[in-house]
């Protein structure tokens, strides 16, 4: 039976039962490539309907598709992104096409399969044992294994290198089991993941280029034949990999198929990751409530930045901007409830200054001076995605009544330490302005209430029908 396409009781069962090598054979299990049960299981999931990548949104009709051709071909792949499009989820997430479990020689340094084991430790112990080999099973989160690339990277790290202890326990150096293994043959089996693939160094890229292509390596000069099951994965920035020297030709050819991620491309797909990624803690009996223009605002305000040419775009504008900005506006929020004792935490426009904090740490300027700050280009985006969030929703002729009752020389204040229903009185009293909260979709809840008022009064001062003056720790809209 193969380990791919049997029962997955069955497999259960065995793996309780089997612990040695004759086992297996009793029970006809099969062992296959990594690309083979990759690519096996990736055919059962397509024919049961089932994703591959679940929590992956945006990518269904552009990188999901080519990632199935990916793993249908056996291929080894490269993600090209800037940060922040989910490369590392992505390649993380490829362990699900791997087994639950799969049988491995017990005493071996590195994941070995018992049928055909590749180094002269594990080749040693089947010979003298036989079928009575001792098996141990491993799961599928233990077949994966990542490395951050960076300029300190060794081959020793990726490869291997002459154990010293193993030397002065009497080894000679001409002796192959004097080899301490690296990351890459401790995940043989697996997937193995470099993130960041430009910053190897070239010797260590080199070295990376042999064990795919000719699967060899050298180590302290000596030749070492190492014909590992793997699937290594990469990640990079596009500019990064495209760039003449960073990367060697003879690596970049090794690796079968470059897939280019990218971020979401509508404001329906950046909502729904900030909502499915945003950290959510207990709080007791206070609820959490976020109007949908205060998360349209936040998720306008990546756009906004991922097209403005303030922006640094080669390096990216994260969806982690987009996530944390949401979390620091509630944390405002909840904050004032807290302090004034209300039940129901909602954010309001008034709240949006502390994304200020998690945003310029997210953002790199085109140009920095003395005459741009990182907090000015905030404001204006900002300021931007207000509008359009306002245009989304309201009306400027709707809202005539609004303004006139402004021009008889009325105001109003808002704060982020106001309690809600000190806004109750002025929603009441100025016409119209109840009307169109109801175009925002909000319930009578006063916190609610006030978080719609402050957009509407927020929206005429942007749009530069009202003044908006500072007055201690509040703002007073008039004309």
């Amino acid at each position: 039976m193969s380990n791919t396409v049997q029962n997955a009781t069955v497999l259960d069962t065995l793996r309780h039962e089997a612990r040695t090598l004759g086992d297996l054979k009793k029970a006809g299990y099969r062992s296959m490539p990594v690309r083979e049960e990759m690519r096996a299981n990736l055919l059962r999931m397509l024919a049961s309907g089932e994703r591959i990548l679940p929590g992956i949104i945006g990518y269904d009709e552009t990188v999901i598709p080519e990632i199935e051709n990916a793993i249908l071909a056996g291929h080894h792949m490269v993600f090209l992104g800037e940060r922040g499009q989910a490369k590392s989820r992505i390649i993380r997430g490829l362990t699900a096409l791997l087994d639950a479990y799969i049988p491995i020689i017990r005493d071996a340094e590195i994941p070995e399969d018992p049928f055909a084991p590749i180094t002269p430790r594990g080749k040693r112990l089947l010979a003298e044992r036989g079928d009575d080999l001792e098996i141990r099973w491993l799961p599928r989160e233990d077949r994966y294994a990542e490395k951050l690339a960076t300029p300190d990277v060794a081959v020793a790290d990726l490869i291997g290198e002459v154990d010293p202890i193993k030397v002065a326990e009497g080894r000679y150096l001409a002796d192959e089991e004097t080899i301490h293994y690296g990351l890459i043959p401790r995940t043989n089996r697996g997937i193995f993941a470099i993130n960041e693939l430009p910053d190897l160094t070239e010797k260590v890229q080199v070295g990376l280029f042999n064990l795919m292509e000719e699967k060899d390596v050298q180590i302290k000069g000596f030749k070492i034949r190492l014909p590992l099951d793997i699937v290594i994965v990469a990640s990079a920035n596009p500019e990064d990999y495209t760039s003449r020297g960073r990367i060697i030709t003879p690596l970049k050819d090794r690796f079968d198929v470059q897939i280019r991620t990218h971020y979401p491309r509508s404001l329906e797909q950046e909502i729904a990751i900030m909502e499915q990624e945003v950290t959510s803690f207990p709080r007791g009996e206070m609820t959490v409530y976020v109007p949908q223009f205060m998360k349209e605002i936040i998720a306008q305000l990546t756009l906004e930045a991922r097209h403005s040419n303030e922006i640094n775009q080669s390096s990216g504008v994260s969806v982690r901007m987009t996530i944390n900005n949401l979390e620091s506006v509630l944390s405002n929020a909840e904050k004032r409830a807290v302090r004034l004792g209300e039940r129901e935490i909602v954010p309001r426009p008034s709240d949006l200054h502390a994304l200020t904090a998690s945003t310029t740490g997210k953002i790199e300027l085109e140009y920095m001076g003395e005459d741009k700050r990182e907090e000015e280009v905030v404001e204006r985006l900002l300021n931007r995605a207000i509008l359009r969030v306002f245009d989304r929703y309201l009306k400027l002729d709707e809202l005539k009544s609004v303004v006139a009752y402004f021009n008889n020389g009325w105001g109003m204040q808002v704060s982020d330490s106001m309690p809600a229903r000190e806004y109750l009185d002025d929603i009441r009293s100025i016409p119209g302005l109840r009307e169109n909260i109801r175009r925002l979709e909000v319930s009578d809840s006063p916190a609610r209430l006030a978080a719609a008022a402050e957009l509407i009064l927020e929206g005429l001062h942007l749009h530069q029908k009202l003044n908006k003056e500072r007055e201690g720790g509040r703002y007073r809209y008039r004309v």
